[in-house]
């Protein structure tokens, strides 16, 4: 009797058990896309599909969405590229970074991939995923670099733009020097305040730094393309989460106030007199001072942090470097 009970009870068990394992084996089964990303560190527009336009279909899919990137630079991430093109026939004029190989279809180009990827991550999903490109030797370098980790070395940021990110480079270490000698002698400036020699400097450079302001806030708020020049990268630098203050301010504005109160404090301490142009003189030196503490703070973040350089960002450091050094006599 108590063995045909045990039976009873574990034929009612069975079939919840049964459809239990059923539920977890689906779970775990979710639809998941494969995607292989070939770039260069020197690329701009692969830096763009990296820092811009891959991390939200990552937030977007999670579990979903699983991408390798592959370094062309690197011997193995060449010779693996090579195959791609003979896997996939590639003509000769879709050669090149950064290309994106998902299922049976190829995107290039910072055009391509971020308007038709999107697209295809649902069209794959809705067919219950799609396996990793059957490119001979992916299976060596498939554990490389997957999407949670792509995070860029130090030294592939400071070689995609080595001149630009060099000349931000010196630049930064100039200003270094000439804050840290600023501050070793304030104490003696401050004991025998001197005259400013060719005091129409600040005015020509105050203004000078408002129309590069000016223009750096144009590029950040209108999205349009900056006239860089043959150094640095200025639209990626522009675009970047660090071209606002706290997210709300773009840094062109706040570049354009301080410009405006340091020429305003300079009218003040040269046309007015007694306490109010002291004061004014001091509130000179210490914008000035701040503007540099903050344009080396911004000047760091361009080579080791974004990985590119922006020469209007670079030139307005210099601007509030000289003008701090020029203010340093009036304190």
């Amino acid at each position: 009797m108590l063995h045909k009970n045990k039976t009873k009870r574990i034929q009612l068990i069975l079939p919840i058990l049964i459809s239990l394992l059923q539920g977890i084996s689906v779970k775990a089964e979710i639809p998941i896309v494969h995607a292989l990303l070939f770039y260069s560190p020197t690329c701009p527009h692969c830096h763009k599909i990296i820092s811009e336009d891959i991390p939200p279909l990552v937030k977007k899919y999670g579990q979903q969405l699983h991408i390798v990137v592959i370094n062309v630079r690197q011997a193995d991430g060449n010779a693996l590229y090579k195959a791609a093109i003979k896997q996939f026939n590639i003509p000769k004029d879709r050669f090149g970074v950064p290309t994106l190989i998902v299922g049976d279809q190829v995107l290039v180009g910072s055009d391509e991939i971020p308007t038709q990827f999107p697209e295809l991550i649902d069209k794959f999903l809705a067919q219950g995923g799609v396996d990793w490109p059957p490119i001979p030797g992916l299976e060596q370098l498939k554990a490389v670099s997957e999407s949670s980790t792509m995070q860029s070395s130090l030294s592939e940021k400071l070689a995609r733009d080595p001149i630009g990110n060099g000349a931000a480079i010196i630049v930064l270490i100039g200003m270094l020097i000439v804050v840290l000698r600023i501050l070793m002698h304030l104490g003696q400036n401050l004991k025998n305040p001197r005259p400013m020699q060719q005091e129409w400097i600040v005015p020509i450079l105050s203004l000078l730094g408002i129309a590069v302001s000016s223009y750096m806030f144009y590029i950040e708020t209108t999205g349009n393309a900056a006239i860089c020049g043959p150094v640095g990268d200025c639209n990626t630098v522009q675009q970047s989460e660090y071209a606002y203050l706290f997210g709300i301010l773009p840094i062109g504005v706040l570049g354009v106030i301080a410009y405006l109160a340091i020429l305003l404090a300079w009218s003040i301490s040269h046309y007015g007199a007694g306490k109010l142009a002291r004061l004014a003189s001091l509130s000179l030196f210490i914008l000035a001072l701040s503007g540099t503490l903050f344009s080396i703070y911004l000047t760091f973040l361009e080579p080791f942090v974004i990985g590119a350089t922006c020469a209007w960002c670079l030139a307005s450091a210099i601007i509030m470097t000289v003008l701090l050094w020029r203010a340093r006599a009036i304190i």
